[in-house]
């Protein structure tokens, strides 16, 4: 969904390790954020790549996201510059094509995709074009994007169900689940030594929250409980790289969403379509959680009245060919 280019990579060493948790990273920059451990921010206007992260176990490496096709091919170097490991795994973090549709790329380069079991199951009903039906999202993302055009598709076939571990005795990652967020099937990559948590859009740092696919409410609930991990570092699906505090702000801007949507409590649709300036201005005046909101607000507003039961908002009729 979203926003070039020089590696760098930070020794690790007592005070740089001081600098990975107070600094962030400069976008396309590689991020040594722990020994063996990389945070890249991804270029979102106008690539719209996603960030990743990558850890360097004994005999491979795991990267954390597989971006779009385009994405992936930005990240490749610039791991092959870091060590001569092979890419095993791709974890995706969710089933949206800035995170999954790269697949093919790391397939390629000898990687197994890896997801939560919900992954699958939202691109049985998204991709509707890979299981064998009309055409889905690829399709329709392939229109627009040559880099979609000229890949293909591919489902995540390593899945789990509550966690996966990957512990070579020096690093350890697991693969988590908390419930449904930004999607139902949204994994977090936690690295309970270094305390570092890898969310994909579950958190974001920035106006980047797409509601359409996931729940505000249980989304508010899966941070309480991922919270109680107690990360020294959150490396977001967009945006720079902070501290626990992200985790934080994201559940407080869905919390302020509902209370703004709340005073239009049996409004018309049209009503609260109307009051979506008031609602943006009222945001913004929290300093804490301005920079969440943006160009999603109003169709974050829409499913948070929907959630609480209004209708959704008229939409306007299409010209008649």
């Amino acid at each position: 969904m979203i926003p070039n280019s020089l590696l760098r990579s930070l020794a690790f060493t007592a005070s740089a390790c001081l600098f990975a948790f107070t600094a962030h990273a400069e976008v396309n920059v590689v991020d040594q954020i722990g020994e063996d451990i990389y945070f890249h921010e991804g270029e979102i206007r106008p690539s719209g790549h996603c960030n990743n992260g990558w850890v360097v176990f004994d005999d491979y490496v795991l990267v954390i996201d597989a971006n779009f096709p385009s994405g992936a091919r930005v990240i490749i170097p610039k791991i092959e510059a870091i060590t001569d490991k092979p890419v095993r795994f791709a974890f995706d973090t969710h089933h949206h094509g800035d995170h999954a549709y790269g697949n093919q790329v790391w397939l390629e380069k000898g990687a197994t995709p890896v997801a939560h079991e919900n992954v699958v199951a939202q691109m049985k009903k998204y991709e509707t074009g890979l299981f064998g039906d009309k055409p889905g999202r690829w399709e329709e993302a392939a229109r627009g994007r040559k880099d979609v055009a000229e890949s293909k598709l591919k489902a995540p076939t390593l899945l789990y169900r509550s966690e996966m571990i990957f512990d070579d005795g020096k690093h350890r990652v697991e693969l988590l689940h908390f419930g449904t967020a930004h999607t139902p099937g949204d994994g977090w990559a936690w690295l309970p030594k270094e305390r570092i948590l890898f969310s994909g859009d579950a958190c974001v740092n920035g106006p980047y929250n797409y509601t359409g696919d996931g729940n505000i409410g249980d989304w508010i609930k899966t941070l309480e409980a991922v919270k109680k991990l107690g990360p020294k570092m959150v490396c977001p699906g967009h945006g720079p790289r902070g501290g626990p505090e992200l985790l934080e702000d994201q559940q407080a801007y869905f919390i302020a969403l509902q209370e703004e949507v709340k005073k239009f409590a049996g409004k018309e649709p049209a009503d609260i379509e109307a009051a979506v300036p008031v609602i943006m201005a009222s945001l913004k005046k929290n300093e804490r959680i301005a920079r969440y909101a943006g160009n999603f607000l109003p169709a974050q507003v829409e499913k948070a009245f929907v959630e609480q039961g209004g209708k959704p908002w008229p939409k306007p009729d299409l010209p008649k060919k």
